[in-house]
């Protein structure tokens, strides 16, 4: 029997002055491993009409994270060169693909960028260089070009009881996670539930309220290690069945 499909929006990159549409592979090497879904990279053209027509030949929706930032202007504030980089093509097609995903009751997952462009669709906003605040923790990725070596740093999350993440991992209270980010959700949309933060207050996992089907985010990065740390792994298949039950239904 076939897989179910799940789509995932690309990133646009520029690699020896040629433009590439791209995923990075450990999403796709955990949706495929731990989930048990096949991807389907979604080309970001910019164009947010064509959200239903991707969406009718997928079972589900992985909205992965990315070096770039969601631009501030869709959440009303001025960008600044800083706060970069962006890629507003990324923009232009998560964003539409995001609303209609819970508008059809598609299973989502957002991580990392995703969670934050969540929000950001929803009609919440972000905060940018969050370890400037005060009493905030420094977040950010250390400075090493050793990928494993930064993604094996944890930090203390606490994970409310009773919530949607809580059920998906099988437990609540505090987990040890990998959350690398330099920004985070600041307002919380109006459909926007917080069901994980960091001791700093930090948020770093949400759901959507009332969603037809699973609609969740983290800020950590659970796709890392997803083939070897329980509460990763339990993540990704806790979608996947919710991406079955939907091609389940879908079938019938």
């Amino acid at each position: 029997m076939s897989r179910p499909v799940v789509a995932v929006p690309a990133d646009l990159k520029i690699v020896d002055g040629v433009v590439w549409h791209a995923a990075q592979n450990q999403y796709v090497k955990a949706a495929l491993k731990v989930a048990d879904v096949m991807s389907f990279i979604v080309p970001a053209f910019e164009d947010g009409n064509e959200a239903d027509a991707i969406l009718d030949h997928v079972d589900g929706l992985l909205v992965s994270g990315s070096v770039s930032n969601v631009h501030p202007s869709l959440y009303g504030v001025e960008a600044r060169e800083e706060d970069g980089p962006f890629d507003p093509g990324r923009d232009a097609t998560s964003l539409p693909l995001i609303r209609r995903a819970i508008e059809r009751g598609i299973p989502m997952l957002a991580i990392c960028r995703g969670i934050q462009e969540l929000n950001v669709a929803l009609g919440g906003t972000l905060q940018t260089e969050i370890q400037e605040n005060e009493g905030i923790w420094d977040h950010r990725k250390p400075d090493t070009s050793d990928r494993d070596e930064a993604f094996a740093i944890r930090q203390s999350v606490i994970v409310r009881e009773g919530s949607c993440i809580a059920n998906y991992l099988g437990l609540a209270g505090e987990i040890q996670v990998n959350s690398l980010h330099r920004q985070a959700i600041a307002e919380t949309a109006p459909r926007i539930q917080v069901e994980a933060t960091a001791p700093d207050g930090t948020v770093e996992a949400v759901s959507v309220i009332d969603a037809k089907a699973f609609a969740c985010g983290v800020q950590w990065h659970p796709e890392y290690w997803a083939e070897t740390d329980g509460p990763s792994r339990h993540l990704f298949t806790a979608f996947g069945d919710a991406v079955r039950a939907y091609a389940a239904a879908k079938a019938r």
